[in-house]
């Protein structure tokens, strides 16, 4: 057996043993990573001390940016969620919209949430905030809790600060701003197709009835959760009952660090090079410079405005870093298991094969990723293992910075389909809506199918139009 194909099958074995310890062992998925990384550095023939070094190398360099912007990006959602953003969102585009036109308000209310606060999160705090409107007009729960959850799901798959596509981003060296502008011109059709219309067309299938127990909890009869406070996965309280921020300033605070990176953007791409405003653009829309900005807006606005003492916005900090410390964690992993297979040249194999098959980059990242999603369930190891397999591939193939960006949402459109019952996700639609298992499969798991995919013919549309 030749080099290139013993490299090939390497790869391909690697993959299984990722696989096999996280499914099957439960290996923790940063370890799951390393050990896999270890095992197809030696495999290949990289020594000992050299596969070390190029691990430790390609660890660090991985997380220079991406630790810092995940972990600002971790705080500002944290105190956004903390002072009732979400509520905010909620209550305020419901009570805009018409009975009739609700769903497309709940699906925008979806999006702008989950830019900063954890999908598994936001449907804790969202959906049973559904339930009076679905008892009040007698539709079926499906009809107003898909569209937010297709919302909820198309920010947590194409916008950055959202840990998988920031992670993928990194892992691709990606420009971020571009990674935003192709996220949003994805995902509003992906919003539109999985939300509104497919809600509409699931409730008239599946009658949802709200779930008697969980919407007595909710309001606080026979229950704790409308007495005060709730808690997140975090273990970070939010405030039910206080006082709710401002609709402008919630969403100004969510469009801020979006703002400033698109603006660096700008600033790089069309201003000239070594100017005063192409500097300061290029400063402020650095990723790290745009969220610690928004960080510090929202820890004043947000935090000191509204009271709280020095200490509660430590301790929320705290609370933030600890989610934020494994996905970066995660993600550093993924990064060296980058490197080693860029030097082991898998992406010159890769390179080849896919020249014959004529296969484009874009399809390589969707379909590498959807595979790592079905076997596993977690659309951030899929995003990360993705983009891990698809960078070599298109450092390989010199790709430019907009197929990059391109394929990195690709990458997180196969990320984010095909959830069934491996995924977390799955579990709290099952239990917040109070579906059987098939009727979850019929709805949640399509809904999310249908993002990823209307996500990725979005994705090959822009892809021939820039091409």
């Amino acid at each position: 057996m030749d080099n290139t194909t013993w490299t090939l099958v390497a790869a391909l074995a690697a993959v299984g043993l990722l696989l096999l310890m996280v499914i099957r062992w439960k290996f923790q998925e940063f370890l799951a990573l390393l050990v896999t990384t270890i095992v197809f550095g030696l495999a290949v023939g990289t020594s000992p001390t050299e596969l070390v070094e190029l691990v430790v190398e390609e660890m660090g360099g991985s997380l220079g940016q991406l630790a810092l912007v995940i972990s600002l990006g971790a705080v500002f959602g944290t105190i956004l969620q903390r002072a009732g953003a979400a509520e905010r969102i909620a209550t305020t585009l419901v009570g805009k919209f018409s009975d009739k036109n609700i769903a497309w308000g709940l699906g925008v209310a979806g999006f702008l949430v989950s830019i900063s606060v954890y999908i598994d999160v936001a449907i804790v705090i969202l959906v049973p905030m559904l339930y009076g409107i679905a008892q009040r007009t007698g539709k079926s729960l499906l009809y107003y809790g898909i569209p937010m959850c297709a919302g909820l799901s198309c920010a947590y798959t194409f916008m950055p600060p959202a840990p998988g596509p920031l992670a993928a981003a990194g892992i691709m060296d990606a420009e971020l701003g571009l990674v935003i502008l192709f996220g949003v011109l994805c995902g509003i059709p992906a919003v539109t197709v999985a939300g509104p219309l497919f809600g509409r067309y699931i409730a008239k299938r599946i009658f949802v009835p709200v779930p008697t127990q969980l919407h007595a909890e909710a309001t606080g009869i026979g229950g704790t959760a409308g007495g005060g406070t709730s808690s997140d996965a975090a273990g970070v309280e939010s405030p039910r009952g206080a006082s709710l921020p401002s609709f402008r300033s919630v969403v100004g605070a969510l469009l801020l660090p979006l703002a400033l990176i698109v603006l660096g953007t700008v600033g790089k791409q069309a201003l000239q090079e070594g100017t005063a405003p192409a500097n300061t653009l290029m400063f402020i829309g650095h990723p790290v410079i745009a969220l610690l900005l928004t960080c510090l807006y929202t820890m004043y606005f947000f935090g000191v405005r509204r009271g709280a003492t020095g200490e509660e916005l430590r301790e929320l900090a705290s609370s933030a870093l600890g989610p934020a410390g494994q996905i970066i964690l995660i993600t550093g992993a993924g990064g060296a298991f980058g490197g080693v297979l860029v030097a082991s040249g898998l992406g010159e194999v890769l390179a080849e094969a896919m020249e014959d098959a004529s296969v484009p980059l874009v399809v390589f990242g969707f379909l590498t990723a959807s595979v790592i999603r079905i076997c596993q369930g977690s659309g951030m190891i899929a995003m990360i293992t993705g983009a891990t397999f698809t960078a070599p591939l298109a450092q390989a193939l010199g790709a430019g910075p907009t197929e990059t960006a391109l394929t990195t949402i690709a990458i997180a459109c196969g990320g984010a389909a095909f959830s069934h019952v491996n995924d977390s996700g799955f579990w709290m639609a099952n239990r917040y809506f109070g579906m059987s298992v098939a009727d979850t499969l019929r709805s949640w798991t399509v809904m999310k199918t249908t993002v990823g995919v209307t996500g990725f013919a979005a994705v090959l549309a822009l892809s021939a139009f820039t091409s």
